[in-house]
């Protein structure tokens, strides 16, 4: 994670209070409201901006907000030098066509992400593009809509706007916005066939959706943009969602990138999973009492005496920064929490598929 994301103004005393807290079975957390898979509301609206082919609003309860454009425009195609005769092969713009599988090119999708506070190539940006345009380019399905024919395709714009300072790591709210940008996105119906040059109808009505909406299907059944959720490891407990100062006093930090299984099974299914170094290895760790000469106690004598005297104090409740990554156990029990039957991802899913798109 970002060093800009990761100071918390947290005394050590509070960072012990707090880890105690979340430690609890069932954890206590910042808001005693909400259990450790419960998100924080939002409102969230598509359709905002009339100039961009798709565009999504979401607020957090916290004030963060973040705003999702979406912009296609035509671009000529490179051609790669094959033996033998070529397939013509033509989508139709977002319907299912399993002929264009696998011909979407990485570079068709372009995106870029705006905080307020930090430059263009500040570290927290960079990182949070990248993280977004992986999990989109690791399913494969969203460049693959692109394709209109071996000489022409769709180039997408996606940008993002964080209009507030990050109360709490956006990382999940830009994801959020931006799943719904993408299903509110429409491109114009292709008249042209083949490989001639595109022509489109004029009429916006007519335009199809990036990713249609079928009724008649159930919800793991459909084509949807991957979501990105995160999750934290506090002792025993797993938190959906964290707080800043949740993520001030994490073990690990898991992001898992999920989607709809596309079949007529229940549950979700990971494109991508990633770790990221939490902000407690950043804090400043506490001094306790068998440390500090003012109270009787011993001062080390060296940097490696000091470690090895704070880790036989890990467990005596005074603060001191968590050390290693995330075991495969928990890695595991994360997945699964997400992807089973009734999961946080089917669960996360169907409510932005409930919210009225244009």
């Amino acid at each position: 994670m970002p060093p800009q994301a990761a100071l918390v103004n947290l005394s050590p005393a509070e960072l012990s209070f707090l880890r105690s807290a979340l430690s609890q079975t069932p954890p206590l957390r910042l808001d005693v409201t909400k259990g450790p898979r419960d998100f924080r509301s939002m409102r969230a609206e598509c359709d905002v901006l009339p100039s961009a082919n798709g565009s999504a609003r979401i607020a957090l309860e916290d004030g963060t907000e973040a705003l999702v454009g979406v912009k296609a425009e035509v671009d000529t195609t490179p051609q790669r030098p094959v033996l033998g005769e070529q397939e013509h092969v033509v989508t139709n713009n977002g319907d299912e066509d399993s002929s264009a599988n696998g011909k979407g090119r990485n570079g068709w999708i372009e995106m870029s992400v705006q905080v307020p506070g930090f430059r263009d190539d500040d570290a927290l940006p960079v990182f949070l593009a990248s993280m977004l345009s992986d999990s989109l380019l690791a399913g494969g399905q969203l460049k693959d809509r692109l394709y209109i024919n071996t000489r022409f395709h769709w180039k997408l714009y996606i940008d993002i706007l964080l209009l507030s300072p990050p109360l709490s790591y956006p990382l999940g709210l830009l994801s959020m916005a931006t799943h719904l940008a993408l299903l509110s996105t429409h491109l114009p119906s292709l008249k042209s066939e083949k490989d001639e040059d595109p022509l489109f109808d004029d009429d916006w009505a007519a335009a199809s959706p990036l990713y249609p909406r079928s009724s008649s299907k159930p919800l793991t059944a459909r084509d949807m943009p991957p979501v990105i959720i995160l999750a934290i490891a506090v002792g025993p407990n797993i938190i959906f969602d964290p707080a800043k100062e949740e993520l001030a006093v994490a073990d690990a930090v898991l992001a898992v990138a999920c989607t709809t299984s596309g079949g007529s099974g229940a549950g979700a299914k990971i494109v991508s999973i990633r770790t990221i170094d939490p902000p407690s290895h950043l804090t400043p760790p506490a001094v306790p009492n068998s440390m500090n000469s003012a109270t009787g106690g011993t001062a080390p004598d060296s940097s490696a005496q000091a470690l090895t005297m704070r880790e036989m104090l890990a467990t005596s409740g005074v603060w001191t920064p968590p050390r290693g990554g995330m075991k495969r156990g928990l890695v595991s029990q994360v997945t699964k929490m997400v992807v089973e039957k009734g999961g946080v991802a089917e669960e996360v899913i169907g409510a932005l598929a409930g919210i009225e798109v244009g």
